[in-house]
Parts: C-alpha cells; sequence; structure tokens
C-alpha cells in the first residue's frame, strides 16, 4: 500500500436519475479538492457525516438538490480504496471560500431506512426472529448480516406490528438479547458488544497505526446497552482505513498494547490536499 497517495471516489445521484462521479479513476491529480469528517459508532441511531467539496459543477450541485439524493464515498491511497460513507444526502450549502466555492454535504446512513419505513406486521403461531428480521430488511430495501455465533429465538405466539422499520427492529432485538446498526447501508444484526465476525484486521506500526493507544474510561456507553456503561477501552489512530467498521475486531500489536479488540466507535478524518487522512477508534477488549 502506498500510504502518501491520498485517492478518492464520491458517486451521487437519485434512483434512476443522472447523477455524478468524482475523484481519481486511475490515480490521477487533476481531482476536485474535497474533505470529510464521518462518526460512526455501535449505535441504533444513523451514523452521519459531513463532507466538503469545492468547486462542483452547477450540474452537480443540482444533482444533489434532487429528492432521495444518495451519496456515496470511497477513500484509501492509490488504487486502494474502501467505502468511507454511504447514506442520503440531507443538506447541501454551497459558500464562497476566497475565490472558490465550498459546499459542505450532509449525509445519513440509514435515515430514510429506519424513519421513513412503514411496516404493519401480523404474523399467527411461531414466528422465528431470522425470518422477521429479513422481511424487516426486505422492506427497508436493504441487505442484512448476521453475526456468525447468533442464535435466533422463535416468537411462540405469533409476532405483531405497526410502525416504522426502527422501532420494528427495537422491539425484536430488545425481546431476543440482540442489537442492530446500520453501517454502509447495511443492516448488522449482532449481541452487544460482540464482533460481527471472527476474523481481524492487523494494526502495527508497520500497517498504519499511528501513535500509542490511550486508556480511556466509557462512561455512558458507545452503544444502546447499559452494559457498555463505565467500560475501560482503548482510543487508537491508525491511518485511514474504510475496510475497518464497526463492529469488527482488530488485533492491535504496540509496545504499549497488544491483544484483540472490538470497534464500537470510529471517526474518519480526511483531506486529499494536505492536513488529516486518519481515523480515530474506541475498542473494547474483546468478551
Amino acid at each position: 500500500m502506498n500510504n502518501f497517495l491520498r485517492t478518492y471516489s464520491i458517486v451521487c445521484g437519485s434512483k434512476g436519475a443522472n447523477g455524478f462521479e468524482i475523484g481519481n479513476k486511475v490515480s490521477d491529480n487533476d481531482v476536485l479538492h474535497i474533505s470529510f469528517s464521518i462518526e460512526k459508532s455501535n449505535s441504533e441511531t444513523p451514523n452521519n457525516g459531513k463532507v466538503q467539496i469545492w468547486n462542483l459543477s452547477p450540474s452537480s450541485l443540482n444533482v444533489l438538490e434532487g429528492k432521495d439524493c444518495i451519496l456515496e464515498l470511497k477513500a484509501g491511497y492509490g488504487n486502494n480504496r474502501s467505502i468511507i460513507l454511504v447514506g442520503s444526502v440531507v443538506s447541501a450549502i454551497t459558500t464562497l471560500d476566497n475565490a472558490d466555492r465550498m459546499t459542505e454535504i450532509e449525509v445519513v446512513d440509514g435515515k430514510v431506512e429506519l424513519s421513513d419505513t412503514f411496516l404493519s406486521i401480523s404474523k399467527n403461531g411461531i414466528v422465528n426472529t431470522k425470518d422477521l428480521y429479513q422481511e424487516v430488511a426486505d422492506t427497508m430495501g436493504i441487505s442484512v448480516i448476521y453475526a456468525e455465533y447468533l442464535q435466533f429465538p422463535n416468537f411462540p405466539n405469533g409476532f405483531s406490528f405497526i410502525g416504522s422499520a426502527k422501532n420494528a427492529l427495537h422491539k425484536i432485538t430488545t425481546a431476543c438479547g440482540h442489537s442492530f446498526t446500520i453501517q454502509n447501508g447495511v443492516l448488522q444484526i449482532t449481541i452487544p458488544s460482540k464482533q460481527i465476525q471472527s476474523s481481524a484486521y492487523l494494526l502495527s506500526s508497520e500497517s498504519g497505526l499511528l501513535g500509542v493507544p490511550k486508556k480511556i474510561t466509557l462512561e455512558s456507553g458507545s452503544g444502546d446497552s447499559s452494559d457498555e456503561k463505565k467500560k475501560t477501552g482503548y482510543e487508537i489512530e491508525y491511518l485511514l482505513n474504510g475496510a475497518i467498521g464497526i463492529n469488527d475486531i482488530v488485533r492491535i500489536e504496540s509496545k504499549a498494547l497488544t491483544g484483540d479488540f472490538l470497534v464500537i466507535k470510529v471517526t474518519f478524518d480526511g483531506d486529499n490536499m494536505e492536513g488529516a487522512w486518519k481515523c480515530t477508534a474506541q475498542v473494547i477488549a474483546i468478551q
């Protein structure tokens, strides 16, 4: 990996309409200036981020005003880019920045799917939890992934619900001790403070770890589970890497800290011209 060649791509548009794409196609240098700050957590609350783009064309600005506009940002090094953010454009404001025009775009991952999707479910007899999750995901129009170890209990006396997809998922997960979150447009079903998959990403000074891990206390929890309150964790920084996501395992190898940890919160900060191009994550020890 070339850690010094920052590249990105942004695809934006509404379903069934013309959109736009900007960024590095073959690691070109002639690309628009962008910056971004994106925060993700294991909460039920949708992730959000801000993307700033300088000197977008008038036609691209019109795309951002379209109904149900979706933005996808990939970033990385050279031709090695990962998804950093996918979500609905909720605002796009253009202002002058000296002689340039800067457009700040606010993006929310899962907002439409969770809040604007209405469900009416009425099932008699024995109803399996996994079938309910799949029905909710299908109605939202997104895919769903499950933790490898997850068990799916039954509702023995049927299941009924009318309301938003978010409230439906909250009802199901609360009943069976699961948790849910949407990450990059994909619904994750897991157990609070548990990983989504067993494989781990290695973080060392050779693979992108920056500085020394800092011990922290998570006073109010990074997710929606009360058992995360007042947990001891660590804050780590590493070179921008969108492949490491929420509920993933990182294997940290440094003089100050070694072991396997669960990612419960991560912030992506980047500017393709100058400044930061890194991640700051909160992690807890694997239980």
